[in-house]
């Protein structure tokens, strides 16, 4: 049997996504800023795609532009921002639990002469209030709180922290990559000025994205070289994927209900079991705040790439941590900041569930699970010791 439970890092593209798609490959193939016929078609489909998202995010679609991934978008808005109001101030804030495009973005812009403050979390990764409301001061030009956090699920209270910016007179963008899948984001309720989304993350294709620039916010071009995009983004847009981006999200927010129902059942069935039948182990996250897919527990006495090996070895696909930095031995810098100790959080593992997963896969992966982390502890000289034997360095 092979199980995919890694959706936080990609999920699968739907095959209506992909029927929607097809004609934009082979037929209807022109390039949607000619002026002609091929061009007028294609351009079009991509004009239809926009409004599409526009009415289910809540925006208008002059407020929407495609980018070429999430990490684009994350990157355009705080570092476009940034730069466009540097005279007004300097001073830059995040959360310490970001996606790895915010977290590098922000190191960028603290080489280039600004001040970054990264926000403090609580051991169940939720970001508060208050602690932005200490960290913002008059030169704070733009403040980025991901909706969910990739790697342990977390939903943090955006549309209080964008309050918070407001009142300030900061911009609010949120990374909302990881929740669109299972919230119905509606970006004039959260209040947010910016936000990035990335299609692959709700059975769309790879390779396509978005941000949402409210009308009226003024910021620095990420790619120039073209027209496209209103001016604002060069590069030939990226019509199939573009379709497939809205059919993904129409089709998402359709099913969301039912979709999230199984998934949290999967979910909750899995943690029962791994809790009943692993000793030993840490669950991170928050419990009540969270989104429906994502399990993250820390197995005490062995290491996360060692699980992933044998997970693999036996068809089933899990992260160590956000799927940009999995190939990294580093501890995981959201574990960190939630006061996870180094030792524990390497033996830490992502699981996260989608629509088509099944209760036999689950219950084939705790199988697994239980037989991988006991092989694994046999071999470990801290479980050895745990268990009272008298292993010498």
């Amino acid at each position: 049997m092979k199980v995919y439970a890694d959706h936080a890092a990609t999920t699968p593209c739907d095959s209506r996504v992909v029927e929607a798609m097809l004609p934009y490959f082979t037929a209807e193939f022109g390039n949607a800023d000619s002026q002609h016929y091929f061009g007028r078609d294609t351009a079009k489909a991509v004009a239809d795609a926009r409004a599409t998202i526009a009415e289910l995010i809540g925006c208008n679609p002059n407020e929407l532009y495609f980018t070429g991934s999430g990490t684009e978008a994350d990157n355009w808005a705080l570092k476009g921002v940034a730069l466009h109001k540097k005279d007004r101030g300097n001073h830059v804030i995040i959360s310490s639990i970001e996606h790895h495009a915010i977290l590098v973005a922000a190191e960028w812009l603290e080489k280039n002469g600004f001040r970054v403050t990264r926000l403090p979390v609580d051991g169940t990764g939720m970001v508060h209030v208050e602690d932005l409301e200490k960290a913002i001061d008059d030169e704070t030009t733009i403040v980025s709180v991901m909706y969910v956090n990739n790697e342990v699920g977390t939903i943090q209270p955006i549309k209080e922290l964008a309050e918070v910016a407001h009142r300030h007179g900061a911009l609010f963008h949120s990374d909302c990559v990881q929740a669109m899948p299972y919230i119905d984001v509606d970006v004039r309720d959260l209040g947010v000025d910016l936000m990035s989304m990335s299609a692959h993350k709700f059975y769309g294709p790879k390779g396509v994205g978005a941000l949402y620039i409210r009308n009226g916010v003024k910021l620095d071009k990420l790619i120039c070289g073209g027209g496209q995009e209103r001016s604002q983004r060069g590069g030939t847009t990226n019509t199939p994927a573009v379709v497939g981006m809205a059919r993904a999200l129409q089709l998402g927010r359709q099913e969301m209900t039912v979709n999230n129902a199984h998934i949290a059942a999967l979910r909750d069935h899995f943690e029962q079991r791994v809790e009943k039948e692993i000793p030993f182990i840490r669950q991170n996250g928050n419990k009540q705040h969270r989104v429906p897919s994502v399990a993250n527990y820390s197995f005490e006495y062995v290491e996360g790439e060692g699980i992933l090996m044998l997970l693999d070895f036996n068809g089933i696909a899990v992260s160590s941590g956000s799927a940009c930095s999995s190939g990294s031995l580093d501890p995981s810098h959201v574990l960190l900041a939630m006061g996870v100790p180094v030792e524990v959080s390497h033996g830490s593992i992502r699981f996260s569930f989608g629509k088509d997963n099944t209760t036999e896969e689950v219950d084939y992966l705790v199988d697994k699970l239980k037989e991988t982390i006991s092989k694994l502890r046999e071999m470990s000289p801290l479980f050895d010791l745990k268990k009272g034997g008298t292993y010498n360095v």
